[in-house]
């Protein structure tokens, strides 16, 4: 597996591999499967039927942010499979943060704790066209949120499910949450992960179950963050004849430009560091709206600009890199042209999940569980196909995170978002495997 401290460089993607339907090791494989775990992987199999019309069921229940109800309708759903597991459950009310809420179920047990993430919302809205799960052959189907993420919800229950049947998970200690606004955070945000907090503090482990970069080779170690941004220029106007006097300056946008090229030269060769002006506005009047998307702006060529509003993203790979760059940001737009004043906020949104030894480890244990079903290696997503997720929220509290083990395919977030079903009970015996090897080879640390 790559070393981290080859951060600066472009990881090379392993080969999408094809998996059969029932995976097991041969015999002369040294990490093959136990006698317990070869019954694991059988009843995923056992249970193939039913997995698939529980993915068909849940994607064509609507279930956007901010279809509420339909969030905690499938939210009612995955709560049935919970506790047919023998899992206490509860809701957890999201009116507090103006979102639906979110399942907790809760597996007491012995060993150490590990925490299992996904999510019940999707990007698409009840009011949209692209509704209904649609199979387009014997391997894939199209839906919305099939992979992002209900078919990782899938897998976390076909997981579980394998593992009681075969009598392990009576003596494991698992919690489960599936947030009901991974993909648009609620406010206050700390009221809206709140209960993920809490269970990442007593957690082990914390594994999310999205669909990662598509690759079955591959898994995710480190995500980078989200955080929004808005630089805001104020200068003198006049007319444009007298821009550059003592008493006049150099306008809002000659600024505007200094603190931007500013930032690309001083920022943007930083390992995995990305930071985007996506929205510009100048001139002599300029209204953008709260969400920062859309502004109404006003100038005249004859007229110095007296206003500029920029908004945009900064994405950084650890806390100490997102604190040091925006210490830097914050520095260049200190650093005023004659007669103009810029003014820069931060607006954090996800943290980052840092790379760190303890999750190569886990996927070094992950990699070994694949291999011992005759699924090949799984190496670590470069982080820059990574976006944010909930798994990030857990990384500050959990000692091992791991994330993008939830069912494989393409077009995520778009109309054409597409499962390759093949990777169903594949990635449902490779995650039971790990569970089941995590419970007994992972220290708890209480």
């Amino acid at each position: 597996m790559r070393p981290w401290t080859i951060l600066a460089a472009a990881l090379i993607c392993c080969p999408i591999q094809e998996l059969p339907h029932a995976l097991l090791a041969t015999d002369d494989n040294p990490s093959a499967l136990s006698p317990m775990e070869r019954r694991i992987a059988s009843a995923v199999d056992d249970r193939a039927p039913q997995a698939l019309a529980l993915l068909e069921e849940v994607v064509n229940l609507n279930s956007g942010t901010q279809n509420l109800a339909g969030v905690a309708a499938v939210g009612r759903r995955f709560r049935t499979e919970f506790e047919r597991l023998g899992f206490s459950t509860r809701w957890v009310d999201g009116a507090a943060f103006k979102r639906a809420g979110h399942l907790v179920a809760e597996h007491r047990g012995r060993g150490p704790h590990l925490l299992l993430i996904g999510h019940l919302d999707t990007v698409f809205d009840a009011d949209g066209p692209f509704q209904r799960f649609e199979r387009l052959s014997p391997s894939s189907a199209r839906g919305p949120g099939i992979i992002d993420m209900k078919g990782g919800d899938v897998v976390i229950v076909e997981a579980l499910s394998a593992l009681e049947a075969a009598g392990a998970l009576a003596s494991m200690h698992v919690s489960v949450i599936l947030t009901g606004d991974e993909e648009d955070v609620g406010e206050p945000r700390d009221a809206a992960r709140a209960a993920l907090r809490s269970l990442a503090e007593t957690a082990d482990v914390a594994i999310g179950f999205e669909d990662g970069s598509g690759n079955l080779g591959e898994a995710i170690v480190a995500r980078r963050g989200f955080t929004g941004w808005q630089l805001t220029v104020t200068a003198k106007t006049a007319h444009s004849s007298q821009i550059f006097r003592d008493d006049v300056g150099t306008g809002a946008i000659f600024e505007a430009g200094r603190v931007l090229q500013a930032f690309y030269e001083a920022l943007a060769h930083e390992p995995l560091l990305t930071f985007n002006p996506g929205l510009i506005a100048g001139g002599t009047s300029v209204m953008v709206e709260r969400d920062g998307t859309h502004a109404t702006v006003a100038g005249k060529t004859n007229v110095v600009a007296g206003r500029v509003v920029v908004t945009g993203d900064l994405r950084a790979i650890a806390p100490d890199q997102l604190t040091a760059a925006k210490a830097a940001m914050t520095r260049i737009a200190g650093s005023s042209l004659p007669g103009a004043a810029s003014t820069l906020t931060f607006a954090d949104g996800y943290p980052p999940m840092a790379p760190r030894p303890a999750n190569a480890k886990l996927l070094e244990l992950y990699s070994r569980c694949s291999q011992a079903l005759g699924a090949g290696t799984v190496e670590a997503t470069d982080p820059r196909k990574a976006g944010a997720a909930d798994v990030s929220f857990a990384a500050a509290y959990t000692p091992m995170t791991l994330d993008g083990i939830g069912l494989m395919g393409t077009d995520d977030h778009t109309d054409r978002e597409t499962a390759d079903l093949r990777t169903l009970p594949s990635q449902s015996k490779r995650a039971a495997i790990f569970l089941l090897r995590l419970a007994s080879q992972i220290p708890s640390r209480f």
